[in-house]
């Protein structure tokens, strides 16, 4: 191989790098901002935390159970539009899509909204009812993100670290 040729390689395995090093970042999907408020008032108490199922039609429990009385106001987490409202099988629901492939789900919540109302962060979106798998004094909260269930505690900013404990005594 001749001193040129080998020159040209290397300056070719260079600009490569670089490009995979540049181009990831600048064609890597945006993640939401966890910029959301919490949806009811008092303390973020979770009764029952996300559990992520290991395939589509795999169990799971695809959202967190937020503490929260029968009758207490829901308030929109962030700005965006009313996709759906109504019930399914026994439960009342609202849907808010927030744009940029993020969708959020209430469960049970009656509410007025209509779909394509617009909501700020902080709105009332409707109240806290009964029915659905949801024990009685529970929010159900999921959230997809395109089209793919996420944790709810990340778009919150408080997704606790795993904390790996030793083995064996």
């Amino acid at each position: 191989m001749s001193t040129a040729s080998a020159r040209r390689g290397a300056a070719l395995t260079a600009v490569w790098a670089l490009l995979l090093v540049l181009l990831p970042a600048a064609s890597a999907p945006r993640v939401p901002e966890p910029a959301w408020s919490w949806p009811v008032e008092g303390a973020r108490d979770v009764a029952e935390p996300f559990r992520a199922p290991a395939h589509a039609y795999a169990a799971g429990h695809r959202g967190i159970d937020v503490v929260a009385a029968t009758g207490a106001i829901v308030r929109a987490p962030a700005a965006g539009v009313v996709a759906f409202r109504g019930v399914v099988v026994d439960r009342a629901l609202i849907t808010i899509d927030h744009g940029d492939g993020v969708v959020s789900t209430f469960e049970p919540v009656d509410s007025e909204l209509a779909p394509g109302t617009a909501v700020h962060v902080g709105d009332a979106i409707g109240v806290v009812s009964a029915g659905g798998h949801s024990l009685t004094g529970r929010l159900h909260l999921g959230v997809r993100w395109r089209d793919a269930y996420v944790n709810p505690m990340s778009m919150f900013g408080s997704v606790p670290r795993a904390v790996l404990l030793p083995c064996c005594a």
